[in-house]
């Protein structure tokens, strides 16, 4: 796992495949809180109760955190698998 203290607001979280996953908001705990303007956004057809509310990824997935990039370990169709929603966790 990488630094979570170089993980700043507004950083692009990335798949291993380089496919954009979220925003940071801010590190929460053992998390990373996406903005939710992307929570849910990049998801097809994602709807009513999956889109509109924040989405937290666990610190465990991040691979490196490098300039404005956080890159997880996973793909980001499998990070978003590990996704947990508000009120989760």
């Amino acid at each position: 796992m990488a630094d979570a203290s170089a993980i700043r607001e507004h950083m692009e979280v990335i798949g291993a495949d380089g496919v954009h996953v979220g925003t940071v908001d801010k590190v929460e705990g053992d998390r990373i809180k996406l903005t939710k303007k992307d929570s849910g956004a990049q998801i097809e057809g994602a709807e009513g109760t999956h889109s509109g509310h924040h989405h937290f990824i666990s610190l465990g997935l991040v691979a490196e955190v490098e300039g404005d990039q956080v890159r997880l370990s996973a793909t980001a169709a499998n990070a978003q698998l590990f996704e947990e929603e508000e009120g989760e966790g």
